[in-house]
């Protein structure tokens, strides 16, 4: 019967590998949301992975110690000059279930970073399986512990037996509090059993550059609180090394014991940690733990026998909607890759009712993220190439770890067929553009422009240079600056955008873009640039001052393009004159002022004579004298036919910019393209 019963076991833990996802591919952050039955953990003492996908550290015996870690070291780079370097974060579901109801706990469950995952010497009650009483509080140990601890321990604890505490090096607290959680609705603190049985959701977040540890507790089908159980100020610099590991510790005590369950688990050391959804998470055993096994046996084949009929009857219908493309490659992008299944409930199958805009890009639309509720925008693109979708793949998945409140969130990436889905957060109103030229919106005061400038200026300054690599974003235009539910403007659209290092040049041969923003010296150098960026800038600041598109369609030749419009009215020393007539002269004149000379300064056709976003930044914070507008250069973009200039003043649509160059030509050609160019 016992091999008979360890044989159903291998077979059960080998079928729900097959549908477990543990995704733990990225070197600085991974998920366990599923479970752990396909997790390659370094496990230790009594530490296994329940057939349910658990992660389950202690049994009921006494005198126990449990360690699971994950299997590769963590780069913390603590040579780097940067403080933000040694930033994490981790988000987790514990459960710790007493032997039973009536009796007491012990002794706690930690997450731990450090140094090495031998801790074959340390000591189970107290000491929680990191230490022992010699090795105790030893700086060579390298460790930091935010300890769960559910019983008092005379020489090692301060307060009662159910408090959450910072270990350093031992297991003597830094810093301890009773557990408790904050409630939104209360606006308060209340306690929270950490021995109760039940799912108690866990955030760690370490801000290196502020030195803050705050530890946040909620109780299940709670969202995160908003004000952390505990936040200390505290050096983690003398701790963490080069290379550290990450994961759980546990122990039992001699008299009290208890089970000590992880759920879920999600880490990332550039940015913070994905959210964990409850409902995906294996459920905890019941009478905490036992459970009848011919009980258990016999609902489990009856569900599998359930599944195989209704699973081969829906396999080849399903199987072809939601079919995806999936490459070895795509392995370590994990996390960002949502499954094609999902967009497609979350867009109730992609309904036109659904639809929030369209362009030569493709189509965008509204979702909701199954379980998180979670507003999305996603945008479905085609790609008729396969050549470099992999690079493609990689700069988006960097994108989406951009963070900056003046960016829309690029959260991933999906494909199907030939079809790149993006997926974006949602902003509730939409592109800047519709509200400066559609008659459907209100319009915006000038205060509201303003603010927009500078939020987008701040977000184009990271972008360039507060990030660890330089992003160029290449396609700045009203269009793509989005609006969230307070009108504060978000720099979007990433589908263009490259990365390259702070030290190097990025060399292109397709030049894309959208006739009046791109810069005329693209057209000679093949080169994307920051000034590039900045003259796409300077097209956007006019364009929200005035009012007006960079290009304007059925107007005389000389008021096609708006910088000629608004030097003009510079010339004539009343260059608020081109200022948009909808504002009716409600506006600041020294601001308008500002942002129209600035545009004309960013605008100009010479790279060496624009400002660095830097200076745009400063110049808008009233913290610099602009300098002065030189009148003798041509603003318009260079090489231009003629029968171009003629086309675009018949022309009822936005024309965009497609080049495929040696870099050696007379002129340029358009076509109406979008966010993937074709070959024209």
């Amino acid at each position: 019967m016992a091999a008979a019963l360890t044989s159903f076991r291998l077979w059960l833990l080998s079928c729900m590998a097959v549908i477990s996802m543990a995704e733990a591919q990225h070197p600085d952050q991974f998920i366990y949301t599923n479970g752990f039955s396909h997790a390659n953990l370094q496990l230790a003492g009594n530490a296994e992975i329940r057939p349910s996908g658990l992660l389950q550290l202690t049994n009921t015996s006494r005198l126990l110690t449990g360690h699971a870690f994950y299997p590769s070291p963590i780069n913390f780079n603590t040579s780097s000059s940067s403080a933000r370097s040694l930033s994490f974060s981790t988000n987790f579901v514990i459960a710790i279930v007493p032997e039973s109801k009536e009796a007491s706990s012990g002794h706690g469950v930690a997450f731990v970073i450090s140094r090495s995952t031998d801790f074959s010497h340390a000591d189970a009650i107290q000491y929680l399986g990191l230490v022992n009483e010699s090795t105790n509080g030893d700086p060579s140990n390298h460790f930091v512990a935010v300890e769960f601890d559910t019983i008092f321990s005379l020489g090692t604890d301060t307060i009662d037996g159910n408090h959450v505490g910072i270990d350093l090096n031992g297991v003597k607290s830094y810093q301890s509090i009773a557990s408790a959680y904050f409630s939104n609705e209360e606006r308060k603190n209340i306690s929270l059993d950490l021995k109760n049985g039940r799912p108690i959701q866990v955030w760690i977040d370490y801000d290196g550059r502020g030195q803050l540890l705050d530890v946040t507790l909620a109780p299940e089908n709670s969202p995160k609180p908003n004000q952390p159980l505990l936040s200390t100020s505290i050096d983690l610099s003398d701790i963490l090394m080069d290379t550290m590991y990450v994961g759980f510790s546990a122990a039992t005590g001699s008299l009290e014991s208890c089970r000590h369950y992880i759920m879920g688990w999600s880490f990332n050391r550039s940015g913070e940690a994905q959210s964990l959804d409850l409902s995906e998470l294996p459920k905890l055993p019941r009478n905490g733990g036992r459970i009848n096994t011919v009980l258990l046996i016999s609902i489990i084949a009856a569900a599998l026998l359930l599944l195989i009929i209704v699973g081969t009857t829906t396999y080849v219908y399903r199987r072809k909607k939601y079919e995806e493309v999936h490459e070895d490659w795509e392995k370590e992008y994990g996390p960002h890759r949502f499954s094609y299944k999902t967009l497609y409930i979350a867009t109730k199958g992609f309904k036109d009712k659904q639809l929030l805009g369209f362009g030569g890009f493709g189509k965008v639309y509204k979702g909701t993220l199954p379980y998180t509720n979670e507003q999305i925008a996603v945008k479905k693109v085609s790609h008729e190439s396969s050549q470099g979708m992999k690079e493609f793949v990689s700069e988006i998945v960097s994108m989406g770890r951009l963070r900056h409140k003046n960016l829309v969130r690029l959260l991933g990436y999906c494909r199907r067929k030939k079809e790149l889905l993006l997926v974006y957060e949602l902003m509730e109103n939409g592109s800047l553009d519709q509200f400066l030229f559609s008659v459907d919106k209100p319009t915006l005061n000038w205060f509201q422009r303003f603010e927009i400038i500078r939020g987008v200026a701040s977000a184009l300054l990271y972008l360039h240079e507060e990030g660890e690599q330089v992003v160029l974003h290449r396609d700045i235009k009203a269009s793509n600056v989005l609006l969230d539910s307070n009108l504060n403007g978000r720099l979007g659209d990433f589908g263009l955008a490259r990365l390259h290092d702070r030290d190097s040049d990025l060399q292109t041969t397709r030049l894309v873009g959208t006739f009046g923003y791109m810069d005329p010296e693209l057209t000679r150098t093949g080169k994307a640039t920051k000034a590039a960026d900045v003259f796409a800038f300077g097209a956007f600041l006019l364009e929200v001052a005035c009012g007006r598109k960079p290009v304007e369609h059925n107007v005389a030749l000389e008021d096609i393009f708006l910088v000629d419009v608004v030097k003009s009215c510079f010339k004539r020393d009343a260059i608020v004159d081109a200022s948009d007539p909808r504002l009716q002269g409600n506006y600041v004149v020294e601001e308008m002022e500002k942002v129209l000379k600035l545009g004309l300064l960013c605008s100009n056709p010479r790279p060496d004579f624009r400002p660095t976003i830097k200076q745009v930044v400063q110049y808008l914070e009233g913290n610099g004298s602009l300098p002065d507008i030189p009148l003798d250069s041509n603003s318009k973009p260079q090489n231009i036919p003629f029968s171009i200039l003629e086309t675009l003043s018949q022309s009822t649509t936005e024309i965009n910019i497609s080049i495929e160059t040696n870099l050696e030509f007379d002129s340029v050609t358009v076509g109406e393209t979008g966010l993937f160019p074709t070959r024209t």
